[in-house]
């Protein structure tokens, strides 16, 4: 398949990694429903290639993410449009349900919807200086649907305080609050990013892929429905051979070898 043209991300890959970029500066990368629809068909992309053992997303220029593109101005109309996907609920989902760990590369501001990017990600590294927040209520708006996710990361207390309030989190602040796992100077971030995307890259991607998806499954769960789901996965992922290579490398002493079977 030749690579999708898109109007408002660009997508590269890169030792084993998928990089997509919000690209819009002219609004701060502001997401709209194009904008989202384009990712969704580019994380599907990613997920079924399996050269690819993660996913970065990042924003051009000095924003990460705005928020919601209300002005709907995306400037590209030269380009086709892909049939519909979904909506920002759609993408969320697919997010945190993604088979490939995604990182959140956290270049700049991170506000509103773009903050539930962030989120939904599995990991998130920003730099120092950018603010990421929910102003929404000062504009008569609360931060619906990105409530859902922020909730998996933050306490409630936490969470009710910046949304009832408006607040704008610098990057310590975030990582105090579980919005991020770290907080690094801008010329550290790549770094940063690449520590984690290298780690992940030696691991099993099969093993990988069924971790992430017991844990999407079991997230919501009462305790007495998560525990036998999860039984019968660690059953699954002990019937592999990358399982059983794992388990004969650790006890002869050397690298294993994964096959992805």
């Amino acid at each position: 398949m030749s690579p999708r043209v898109y109007a408002l991300i660009e997508v590269s890959h890169q030792d084993g990694v998928a990089t997509i970029t919000l690209n819009n500066p002219a609004r701060r990368n502001a997401i709209g429903p194009r904008m989202i629809n384009e990712l969704l068909y580019a994380l599907e992309d990613a997920a079924l290639d399996d050269e690819l053992h993660s996913i970065v997303i990042t924003g051009t220029g000095k924003a990460f993410c705005a928020g919601g593109d209300f002005a709907q101005m995306t400037g590209s109309a030269e380009i086709p449009e892909l049939p519909p996907k979904g909506d920002y609920a759609d993408l969320l989902l697919a997010m945190v349900g993604s088979p490939k760990p995604i990182v959140a590369r956290v270049n700049g501001h991170a506000m509103g919807g773009g903050l539930g990017l962030v989120a939904a990600s599995h990991f998130a590294i920003g730099r120092l200086g950018a603010k990421l927040g929910t102003p929404e209520i000062n504009v008569g708006l609360f931060p619906m649907m990105i409530m859902a996710v922020l909730r998996r990361v933050m306490t409630h207390r936490r969470l009710t305080e910046m949304m009832v309030l408006g607040q704008r989190l610098d990057a310590e602040e975030a990582v105090t609050a579980g919005v991020l796992n770290r907080a690094v100077p801008v010329a550290e971030l790549d770094e940063a990013v690449a520590e984690i995307t290298n780690r992940i890259g030696q691991k099993s991607p099969l093993t990988m892929k069924l971790g992430l998806e017991a844990m999407a499954a079991q997230d919501d769960l009462a305790l007495e429905s998560a525990l036998p789901l999860l039984r019968e996965r660690l059953a699954a992922c002990l019937a592999t051979d990358d399982a059983r290579e794992g388990l004969m490398a650790f006890l002869e002493k050397r690298e294993p070898v994964w096959t992805g079977h």
